[in-house]
């Protein structure tokens, strides 16, 4: 049995484990991430690595570490983290091989999650598979006959970042209009705002989950809400999920994937999501007769990542 360890690295915290070529996290350890970044980063995952291999049953060869950002097309540089400070530019691989001995691969966190998620969740059984994370912005991953697509520079996935609306919505990237502004968790948000100050009077009961404004209004109230028939709430994941819908319809006519798999935190919701997205890429599909993709939750949550990037460091 070939075991990996898989980092996966967040502005806030490090998840460590153990991975068996089943998928299954035989260890795993958390760590704060340091808010300094740059050396004291590195030598913490060095750290952590060292504890999980002192926890393995047999000796570990392979290191994966995931995390936010463009990473080089060599697997080994992290070109654009843009919640980690002090990595950009930093060849990780390099720097950890030199504290630990061993092989690192460094993957974008997306695409590690959709490896992860088609190796041992709900991608399992498919050859073309595309992720998509749905949460304070919106990531992706693609899954190409079998293999993770990364594009000619290391940087393909970056679906949120599609221009769906001409001059429409700002993004924080600086172009208007992208994916990620009508179908991640702000944009969630924004939607039901926008109905409470279209029928303040049926906003009550919403606003009572929270702090009693609109302002205080959080994705977890209202996939409580929606769970509870309010009718703003489930007006608010009709509009989300159509334009989730709307976008994977050009990832269709793009990709042609049998599977469109959603993670996040909007997924939560699961059908009161989901099944307005299924309805507009119908009505979106730009060839009739032409099969599409099922639209289905993902299966693994917050370990896909760690699982894919430990097993993409077994590849």
């Amino acid at each position: 049995m070939t075991l990996a360890i898989g980092i996966d690295v967040g502005g806030t915290k490090l998840l460590g484990g153990i991975v068996d070529e089943e998928g299954k996290i035989l260890a795993r350890i958390r760590k704060d991430t340091p808010k300094e970044g740059g050396v004291a980063l590195t030598d913490r995952v060095a750290d952590l690595v060292r504890e999980l291999m002192a926890q393995s049953p047999s000796p570990i060869t392979k290191v994966g570490l995931s995390a936010a950002g463009f990473v080089s097309a060599d697997r080994q540089t992290m070109l654009a983290p843009p919640n980690i400070a002090g990595w950009t530019g930093v060849n990780l691989g390099k720097e950890l091989k030199e504290r630990l001995g061993l092989d690192v691969i460094v993957e974008n966190d997306a695409n590690a999650a959709a490896w992860g998620e088609y190796k041992f969740g709900s991608g399992k059984g498919s050859s073309h598979a595309i992720l998509l994370i749905l949460g304070t912005g919106l990531g992706g991953g693609i899954i190409l006959s079998g293999e993770l697509y990364r594009g000619a520079y290391g940087t393909a996935g970056e679906l949120g970042h599609m221009r769906l609306v001409i001059d429409g919505q700002l993004c924080g990237c600086g172009a208007r209009g992208c994916f990620e502004q009508y179908a991640a968790g702000p944009a969630l948000l924004r939607h039901a705002r926008e109905g409470i100050a279209a029928a303040p009077e049926r906003a009550f009961d919403l606003l009572k989950r929270g702090d009693g404004t609109a302002a205080g209004l959080t994705g977890a109230h209202l996939t409580a809400a929606a769970k509870d028939g309010d009718r703003l709430a489930l007006s608010a994941f009709t509009i989300t999920g159509e334009w989730l819908g709307l976008g994977i319809a050009s990832i269709v006519v793009a990709f042609d994937p049998d599977l469109i798999i959603i993670s996040g935190g909007l997924v939560e919701a699961g059908d009161f999501l989901l099944e307005p997205a299924r309805g507009a890429l119908e009505r979106a599909a730009s060839f009739s007769g032409h099969p599409l993709p099922r639209i289905v939750p993902a299966q693994l949550g917050n370990d896909a990542g760690l699982v894919g990037v430990a097993d993409l460091a077994r590849q």
